[in-house]
């Protein structure tokens, strides 16, 4: 090759490296996580991530360098999941540090995938191998269980329901491993804004939220945005969470402040928030019939209509949509909305946001559990 041609290549890949730096420096430039005006007080809100695992099983760092990192990181809980049936090790390590409270929890690998049990009394034994045996052994000892990353990875095989608590429907490893192409560009930013690729690798789970649908027209099944962190913690952490609303402030004592988190995650009282792109905190989704208000997770009976009741996060844009058994309907702009349900079904809400954002339009910043009116109430 002549040294004119050679000296033509590197010309064209030196512009391409130019071009390539100004395009990565203006997206760095631009972006930036949105926090909202003000924060509502009519609930305590706490905010955490679910799905960890530590160097107790195929994670990266020992639980309590995980814990000094979500303190730094503003959460108030996490929820640790080490591999296991369940793991024993990993369930000694919770309690309150640095001012978090760490939980522990174990994903299972059973007959159909992976199942993740949570608020369970330390059993005697080691759980089935069975999904339903294992599910109903969870249950038995007061405990829960949620389907995790149900069509990536090792996926779940459907069979017939046992009293499953939830499923997973973000599940960041699956969404990077999926979507790793889209990412790679602005794989750089992790050591500068590490969550502007995760926001990035984003996009709409759509084959899990029909499935999520579907399912809660029979049953009662909560949904999860997981970290499935190995690695990447102090990211993973400020990119999805939940927002769990509790009667009262958390308590001191770990046990009490344990079943506090665990009966509103049982009871579906929290919703999922892609915190990275904006700070969720302030968002609401509740019923009311006559004098009666209905929180998010709650399954009546219905026989009148019902009001539901939407509040976001105010000072931003956005446009949120009410799910009604999967169909879509949109809501007038504003930061209050008020949709009037005249006929029973599984109703719950989806927001996007609508500023200058990475996350990928088609992706929901928030997303609420839903509100069950059943023609015949079976909770």
């Amino acid at each position: 090759m002549s040294i004119k041609k050679k000296r033509k290549i590197f010309y064209f890949l030196l512009g391409l490296i130019i071009v390539y730096i100004l395009w990565f420096s203006f997206h760095l430039i631009r972006f930036k996580s949105y926090i909202p005006d003000s924060k509502v007080s009519s609930f305590y809100e706490i905010v955490g991530t679910y799905h960890i695992h530590s160097t107790l099983s195929d994670g990266k760092k020992e639980p309590d360098k995980i814990a000094h990192i979500a303190a730094r990181s503003g959460l108030d809980f996490i929820i640790l999941t080490d591999h296991g049936e369940p793991n024993f090790a990993s369930l000694k390590t919770k309690g309150w540090k640095e001012g978090l409270l760490m939980l522990s929890g174990t994903e299972m690998s059973v007959n159909r995938g992976h199942l993740v049990g949570l608020g369970f009394k330390t059993p005697s034994q080691r759980f089935s191998k069975n999904a339903e045996r294992a599910s109903h052994q969870v249950n038995a000892l007061n405990g829960f269980t949620i389907i995790a990353h149900p069509y990536s990875k090792t996926s779940w095989s459907w069979g017939q329901y046992a009293g499953y608590s939830g499923i997973e429907i973000i599940n960041a490893d699956s969404m990077l491993q999926k979507n790793i192409l889209p990412a790679l560009l602005f794989l750089p930013a992790l050591f500068i804004k590490p969550e502007l690729p995760l926001l990035k690798m984003l996009d709409r789970p759509g084959k899990n939220l029909r499935k999520w649908d579907i399912l809660n027209r029979s049953y009662k099944i909560f949904g999860y945005f997981s970290t499935d962190a190995h690695l990447l913690y102090k990211p993973l952490f400020s990119f999805l969470r939940l927002h769990v609303l509790l009667n009262k402030p958390l308590a001191s004592d770990f046990k009490v402040a344990e079943n506090q988190v665990y009966s509103a995650l049982k009871q579906g009282r929290f919703f999922n928030a892609v915190d990275a792109a904006a700070y969720a905190t302030g968002f609401r989704f509740w019923g009311k019939s006559g004098s009666t208000k209905i929180p998010m997770g709650t399954s009546i009976q219905f026989d009148s209509p019902v009001t539901l009741n939407i509040q976001l996060p105010s000072g931003l844009k956005q446009k949120a949509y009410i799910i009604c058994n999967g169909k879509s309907l949109p809501l007038p702009s504003g930061n209050t909305a008020v949709y009037e349900a005249t006929q029973p079904g599984v109703y719950r809400v989806e927001v996007f946001l609508k500023e200058r954002t990475p996350l990928h339009r088609n992706c929901p910043w928030i997303i609420s559990n839903p509100i069950f009116l059943r023609e015949e109430n079976y909770e």
